[in-house]
C-alpha cells in the first residue's frame, strides 16, 4: 500500500523532494496570504472609517474650531 519503503525516501522522493516539497510549502504560502491580506485591508478600511465619521462628528458638532484646525488657525 505505501509506496516508499521509510519515511526517509518518502522525504526524498527518489531524488525529488526538495522540488516536491518547496512547491507545497510555495502554495501553501500563497493560500496563506490570499486569506490573510484581505482581512489586513479590512481592517484598515474600517479603522479609516471610524476615524473619518470622528472627524465629521467633530465637524457637525463644532464647525467653527473644526474649521479653524483644518484651516491650522487652532
Amino acid at each position: 500500500m505505501f509506496q516508499f519503503d521509510s519515511f526517509n525516501e518518502f522525504v526524498q522522493m527518489g531524488g525529488h523532494g526538495p522540488y516536491v516539497w518547496a512547491s507545497y510549502v510555495i502554495s501553501l504560502a500563497v493560500l496563506a496570504w490570499l486569506i490573510v491580506s484581505p482581512l489586513l485591508r479590512k481592517r484598515k478600511l474600517v479603522q479609516e472609517v471610524v476615524r473619518e465619521r470622528r472627524r465629521e462628528a467633530a465637524r457637525q458638532s463644532n464647525p467653527v474650531s473644526a474649521e479653524h484646525v483644518s484651516q491650522g488657525k487652532a
